[in-house]
């Protein structure tokens, strides 16, 4: 919106045909464009192409997602008088906007990014979902407003300046991802989620119609147990509503089984499952889904990769994120998706069921808090013989994870525990020194919150949403394969978050409710065995087979060149990780990815 050409326009879309394969639209006047592509789920005729006008032709709507409720607002739209002219969620948005302005957001069951613009008023209208499934950027540079659902849709436009956030750096190195709102660029920000945003060509005005509260009901446990059964089963049947194939992500793991469950069991056809495994046994997880599958009757797809066929993910990384994210799981991500999408359209995942109900180790560790001192010192002696292991979550790592937070309370002891630097490592690896960024409490506040809901919130808001949602977003959309996710349904949301504390970790269980739900329903093996994340061999492969691009993108030469970071302390890490006093596979790697984005997107 504001000066540009319509070949900025045709040049910012084509950055995204990977996301809509299947259809492009366009509408260009002076001091207006939009663009659009289409992957098509729902509606697969031409009466659902986007842009999409409303019946006077006042307002136009381009959107990326789905609304899992469109079909009950569209009977209640209708009740009203509108009239449709497709069978699309396109138009329920836009004619429901018609009817209750921006009072359609709140109303909307789904994941999206929705741009509308009303010829009446003037005024362009974005919107993203309360969970932040789907992306949307905007800058504003000078008079031109940009929006996107990727950052390279917005460097394609001959006005975009580039120059790196400083801040938005050091949150990089600390979270291994720029958090909502800020983006790596400066003046280039994330919508938040659960937010409107609108612009009148002069001022923006941005208003929350969602957001998570964490008010805790007292609900006796079979109670609650009955509602999440019935929560869960509601929010997967609402999206195996699509006009394509559609199957699910099956790694083993309580999450994916649970989706695979609720689908077996609504479907009114055989589900498709899908999985790889991995020669690495510690890694690999390919049993587990076999196991699951077979127990569910359902119609499995697995394919084994190989290293070679992971490192060879490794040079499109840049293109796959064109934001720095440094989570090498990223990796087997994108090649389950490009696996899936030989047979499906859409496939339903697990994400979201361990920042819902507890699932990390992390929480654990928390029921250890008044035995941190003792714990402090046994494991710094025990550091002193152990040498650093290349195996998933090794014994070394792990013990230096914990210490990195052990001293700290709530949010910030999670965040150091999840961090790739520390907010004291900044002043060391960052030039130049003594940058008054690099306080004790950057980013993670100095308050120390210790409730649980502040923590849940990290988990929903920093890590799911900026990283863990990212990632498969991007993963999956190269592939232009949409991916839901029915425990981040908002009612889901809500219910999670308002049970008690004890009924999602007791003892050394964590998602304790939701093992208790799945117990009867998946086998034993399953339900009660211990959390395995869907990593990478990444230590051993930087002593390996990633260690000759690991020392050409963090050279001596090039790093002093760049003059960026300290090459000294680089040249420590790399040194004590290779020679496996350390692992410091998490910093060699945030490093790495980083050199990767700067090489693609920043020459």
């Amino acid at each position: 919106m504001g000066k540009g050409e319509e070949g900025d326009l045709k040049a910012m879309i084509r950055t995204l045909a990977h996301r809509g394969p299947n259809d492009e639209g366009f509408y260009f006047r002076e001091g207006l464009g939009l663009g659009h592509r289409r992957l098509s789920i729902i509606d697969l005729s031409q009466a659902a192409h986007q842009p999409m006008w409303d019946e006077k032709g006042e307002v136009v709507i381009i959107f990326n997602g789905e609304i899992y409720n469109f079909k009950s607002l569209r009977h209640e739209l209708e009740q009203l008088g509108k009239r449709f002219r497709s069978n699309s969620d396109t138009e329920v948005i836009l004619l429901g906007f018609e009817l209750w302005g921006l009072g359609i957001f709140a109303r909307l069951s789904g994941m999206f990014a929705i741009a509308l613009y009303d010829k009446g008023t003037e005024q362009l209208i974005l919107a993203r979902d309360p969970m932040g499934k789907k992306p949307l950027y905007w800058a504003k540079f000078g008079q031109v407003f940009l929006f996107g659902s990727e950052l390279k849709a917005l460097l394609a436009h001959s006005s975009f300046k580039k120059e790196i956030d400083q801040r938005s750096l050091a949150e990089y190195l600390i979270n291994e991802c720029v958090q909502t709102p800020r983006s790596i660029w400066k003046n280039v920000l994330k919508l938040e989620p659960g937010t409107v945003l609108v612009y009148d060509g002069h001022m923006v005005q941005k208003e929350t119609f969602w957001r998570p509260n964490y008010i805790l009901e007292d609900i006796p446990l079979p109670e609650a147990m009955l509602k999440l059964d019935n929560l869960l089963a509601e929010a997967t049947t609402k999206r195996l509503v699509a006009d394509v194939p559609l199957g699910v992500f099956l790694s083993g793991g309580i999450d994916s089984s649970t989706v695979a469950y609720y689908a077996s069991r609504t479907s009114s056809r055989k589900i498709k499952t899908f999985s790889i495994g991995f020669n690495e046994k510690s890694f690999d997880e390919s049993s587990y889904a076999r196991q699951v599958a077979n127990n569910l009757k359902t119609d499995h797809h697995e394919q084994f990769v190989s290293a070679q066929d992971m490192l060879e993910v490794v040079p499109l990384i840049s293109e796959i994120f064109d934001e720095p994210v440094a989570d090498a799981s990223v990796i087997p991500t994108y090649l389950l998706s490009k696996f899936t999408k030989k047979s499906v359209t859409v496939a339903l995942g697990g994400d979201g069921g361990d920042e819902l109900f507890a699932g990390y180790s992390t929480f654990i560790a928390d029921q250890f808090q008044a035995l941190f001192p003792v714990i402090q010192g046994l494991g710094s002696i025990a550091l002193t013989f152990l040498s650093a292991g290349d195996s998933y979550f090794s014994l070394d790592f792990k013990i230096r994870k914990f210490l990195d937070g052990a001293e700290y309370k709530g949010v910030q002891r999670h965040a150091r525990w999840f961090s790739s630097f520390q907010p004291e490592d900044l002043s060391h690896i960052l030039l130049p020194k003594g940058n008054p960024l690099y306080y004790k409490g950057f980013p993670f506040g100095e308050t120390g919150e210790t409730t649980a809901g502040s923590v849940q919130e990290f988990y929903l808001r920093r890590y799911l949403m900026d990283q863990v949602l990212v990632k498969v977003d991007r993963a999956s959309m190269r592939n232009a394969l949409e991916v839901r996710a029915p425990f981040l349904d908002k009612q889901v949301v809500e219910f999670a978050n308002a049970l008690p504390y004890r009924y999602k970790v007791r003892g050394l269980t964590t998602k304790y409710i939701l093992k208790k739900l799945m117990q009867d329903k998946l086998p034993a093996e399953i339900v009660w065995r211990k959390k395995q994340g869907f990593a990478v061999p990444l230590s051993r492969w930087l002593k390996t087979d990633l260690r000759a691009l690991c020392e050409e993108l963090l050279s001596r030469e090039r790093i002093v060149r760049e003059g960026i970071f300290n090459i000294d302390f680089i040249d420590r890490l790399k040194k004590d990780h290779f020679e496996s006093r350390v692992n410091n596979s998490k910093k060699l790697w945030t490093l790495m990815v980083f050199q990767l984005w700067r090489d693609r997107w920043l020459s």
